[in-house]
């Protein structure tokens, strides 16, 4: 059995990994972090703590989801003093967090997605492939989410912005983040994102390839949040094997 750590134990996301630890087959809660008070029940035979060493000793691979200045804690105390397998699903880091990641990659293994949910994994492979094959089609990206989301766009905005750059061989200064004013004509390589907040969505993202007399569009919607709870589980089971080294979401799905 593998022991995990819940880190941002109290998140909605870090909640839902608690409950789906409580019977697991292959693997066990050890220890969650928290920052204050636990504010839910959990079985007692899990460390709860606020302290980062003790944290990660109790465990065989630790799950993120919290926030980026928690991260980058976790991070900095992992290198420094503990190394240990991290799945990270935070989002909104900025460049030097980011970096960071890959500083700790080269002494644990660490694997980062901004949607640890396996349907986003499949559609990077689409829009991939879609971008390339539909060179002259233009790209727009509309994500949406809860009110209380913090960052926008999305990181999985962001990412799939990027594979579709990437697909094209255009720099990432060609993705916009929406539209105001008087912008002129869109032109032939922009790909723009733009981001709905509102109600309880727990996230949807729609890739479109739009083309004089036709568009395609290419959805996911995550109906709850235990979608990427169960992907960042089956994640952490699949890294604790690995070695020392930087892994994404469709590594541990064989992608």
């Amino acid at each position: 059995m593998k022991k995990i750590g819940v880190f941002g134990a109290s998140g909605r996301v870090g909640k839902i990994l608690v409950d789906l630890l409580v019977d697991h087959k292959d693997a066990t809660l050890s220890a969650v972090f928290v920052r204050k008070n636990l504010d839910f029940s959990m079985s007692p035979g899990a460390l709860v703590t606020n302290d980062y060493q003790i944290f990660l000793d109790a465990c065989d691979v630790v799950i993120d989801f919290s926030l980026p200045d928690a991260t980058t804690t976790l991070l900095e105390t992992a290198i420094d003093k503990h190394p240990k397998p991290i799945v990270i699903g935070t989002t909104g880091l900025l460049d030097y967090q980011n970096n960071l990641l890959q500083v700790a990659s080269t002494k644990m293994p660490i694997l980062y997605a901004s949607n640890m949910s396996f349907g986003v994994a499949i559609l990077h492979e689409v829009i991939r492939t879609v971008s390339k094959t539909l060179a002259e089609f233009d790209i727009e990206i509309v994500e949406m989410h809860h009110r209380y989301k913090k960052d926008a766009p999305s990181g999985t905005a962001l990412a799939l912005a990027q594979t579709c750059a990437e697909a094209r061989n255009l720099s990432l200064e060609n993705i916009l983040y929406g539209r105001e004013g008087n912008t002129g004509e869109r032109s032939k390589d922009e790909i723009a994102v733009f981001a709905v907040r509102g109600g309880d969505i727990a996230g949807k993202h729609t890739v479109g390839f739009f083309n004089e007399g036709e568009y395609l569009e290419f959805t996911h919607t995550a109906t709850n949040r235990a979608t990427f709870a169960k992907g960042a589980l089956r994640a952490a089971i699949w890294l604790s094997e690995q070695k020392i080294g930087y892994y994404s979401i469709q590594d541990a799905l064989g992608l």
